[in-house]
């Protein structure tokens, strides 16, 4: 046993090491991402793990793995569950031989997500367990419980670290790894009765899972994750139900010396009921402090019907708690003096406090970086389009970040994949509209390609635009199909995204260098006209994985201040001083495209920009 200062979601990988975990998949998505890459890079020999081309596709490849009696792990975040329930839901009626963890990192806020949607809430829908970790340590500690639950139980498990838990960072004992088990298993048998889910297994396993259920809700309320902090002498008949990082955002905000009696629940379905019926025993109030859904709340109500329990529950549903976005300690503590001293509007804050308050920090608003390829593939197709009515269908990636002024060309964002399919929708209405939809190289491998098959099968009319710069960009840079190299460093065959489409049926598939302006609006133009679904790709490394050297200047004396590159472009490395355009040569990339645009050729390039294989 040794420290390490680790981040939550490595943390994480390593207690899923330390349990024998041989199988990992997962699809990249922020705040769970560093969980597979940290088991990549930290693994033995003997462990297989892979970037998957979805949830949907890792959620099958760790349930193979269990089946073969292997501990397996998947990793995404919240929305990415929504991809991975189609499997989920069968396999916690089919279940499992070895071990499975199913990683879904939650992201209150939400911070970099679509939705703040709440995993515990998933739990009891499924019907599968969930873990629910207040801290990093606690973290590596209930990764290894995951997996002894899971081979016990024969059913997968959640563990459900939110945001805050995951790049959180705390100093945590960790077991040597030589200390790590090891594990031989014991292969696949077959079983058809066991292993093919049809209606009669269905229906008698659904019966099995709930008795299951109700047993382990027992079990749970002697679980160490499940507790009460007694009462501060004088603490009056209050208390407060929490989990997660709120807990210890409740722990921060009250002195241990004024703090009321705490249910602390940390495996929150199945509930431990037995465990919340004792607490609650005695108590007027309890405030439930919970991020997300009420699911703490409503449990709490339930047990006060079932057992004719006089405790008033207050949280979200009463508006004690706010009914949505992240907890802070801030937000807490407001609640936590609002409860604990009716009246109070808010929290007191002495001189010293105010001092000691940081500067208002400058707004800085998301937008496409410096020399990016998208920031030329979307003006492309604008300059192309202008005059004309269209719709421009977007998806999930940094190039959503098209949807700013100037650009303004993101009309549209659902879901991973779904811009293809809105087009086609917008088209089926409005079939005078030029329909566009964006997808980016990694999603297009990921969910795109039913859209174009669909699009393609149901005779569409539209222009499907591929951003490929060959990576995932928005989650940390991670391999895909098209890359040509796994997540083992093994390096394989790429996939072709024109030759998917060529083969789905597409006969106008043309590849464009963006930074080419006048060559880009001209393939647009044409490509357009084409009847038909037929696709443009767009293809130009991430600036950030291959930034080159030099970059652009502006020659004051032939800029005269018709701020075009500003207008129309919005390039963050590109302001304005003394009416006339600068460039910040720390951010500039040299991708030339202001160059291509300035009606005075007042801008030129300076030094090499062939560096990184451009």
């Amino acid at each position: 046993m040794h420290k390490e200062f680790l981040m939550g979601n490595e943390a994480i990988a390593l207690g899923a090491l330390a349990a024998g975990v041989q199988v990992v998949a997962g699809y990249p998505g922020t705040p769970s991402t560093e969980v597979l890459e940290t088991v990549a890079k930290r693994k033995p020999k003997d462990v297989y793990v892979e970037w998957s081309v979805n949830e949907k596709a890792a959620m099958e490849v760790a349930a193979g793995a269990a089946y073969a009696g292997a501990r397996s792990m998947v990793t995404m975040k919240q929305v990415g569950l929504n991809v991975a329930s189609d499997p989920l839901m069968s396999l916690e009626y089919v279940g499992v031989k070895g071990g499975m963890v199913v990683l879904v990192a939650d992201d209150p806020g939400p911070i970099s997500s679509q939705t703040e949607q709440d995993t515990r809430t998933f739990a009891g829908f499924s019907k599968v367990p969930i873990f629910d970790p207040s801290s990093v340590a606690e973290a590596y500690a209930m990764v290894r419980d995951a997996f002894e639950l899971s081979e016990r139980l024969g059913s997968p498990v959640f563990l459900r670290p939110t945001t805050r838990v995951d790049h959180g960072y705390e100093a945590i004992d960790v077991l040597e790894e030589s200390e790590w088990e090891h594990r031989t298993p014991e292969g696949f048998v077959k079983d058809s009765s066991r292993w093919v889910i049809f209606p009669r297994l269905s229906t008698a396993n659904h019966a099995k899972i709930e008795r299951r259920n109700q047993e382990l809700s027992k079990e749970l309320s002697a679980s160490r994750y499940n507790f009460v902090t007694p009462a501060a002498k004088d603490a009056g008949k209050r208390g407060i139900a929490t989990h997660g990082i709120s807990y210890t955002y409740v722990c921060d905000s009250l002195p241990e010396d004024a703090r009321p009696s705490i249910l602390r629940v940390g495996t929150p379905f199945p509930f431990p009921e037995e465990l919340a019926r004792d607490y609650l025993d005695g108590l007027d109030e309890v405030l439930c402090v919970e991020e997300l859904d009420p699911v703490i709340e409503r449990a709490l109500i339930q047990v006060c019907g079932k057992y004719h329990l006089a405790t008033r529950i207050r949280g979200k549903l009463t508006g004690d708690v706010a009914p949505s976005g992240e907890n802070t300690v801030e937000s807490v503590g407001e609640a936590l003096r609002r409860f604990l001293k009716p009246g109070s509007d808010g929290p007191s804050r002495s001189a010293a406090d105010k001092a000691m308050e940081a500067p208002q920090l400058p707004i800085r608003p998301p937008v496409l970086c410096a020399g990016c390829p998208h920031r030329a593939s979307f003006y492309a197709v604008k300059a192309a389009m202008r005059g004309k009515k269209t719709i421009y269908c977007g998806d999930i990636g940094c190039y959503t970040l098209g949807n700013a002024r100037p650009l303004d060309m993101v009309d549209t964002c659902l879901c991973m994949g779904a811009g293809i399919s809105i087009a086609q929708g917008v088209y089926r209405v409005e079939p005078d509209t030029t329909c566009f939809a964006f997808v980016g190289d990694s999603t297009f491998f990921a969910s795109g390609i039913t859209g174009a098959v669909n699009a393609y099968y149901n005779q569409a009319n539209l222009t499907i635009v591929v951003l490929d710069n060959s990576t995932t960009a928005m989650t940390g840079h991670q391999p895909h199909p098209g890359i040509g190299r796994t997540m083992m460093d093994e390096v394989v065959q790429a996939v072709s995204i024109e030759r998917v489409l060529r083969a789905i049926g597409l006969t106008t598939v043309e590849t464009v260098d963006p930074l080419d302006h006048v060559r880009a609006v001209d393939t647009v133009r044409r490509v357009a006209q084409e009847p038909g679904v037929k696709a443009i790709i767009f293809k130009s490394p991430c600036v950030v994985l291959e930034r080159p050297l030099g970059g652009c200047a502006i020659d004051a004396q032939a800029c005269v201040g018709c701020k075009r590159c500003i207008r129309e472009l919005g390039c963050p490395a590109i302001s304005l001083a003394d009416n006339k355009a600068v460039i910040d040569a720390a951010q500039c990339t040299g991708c030339t495209l202001c160059k291509q645009l300035c009606p005075t050729k007042a801008i030129h390039t300076i030094g090499d920009k062939t560096a990184g294989g451009r």
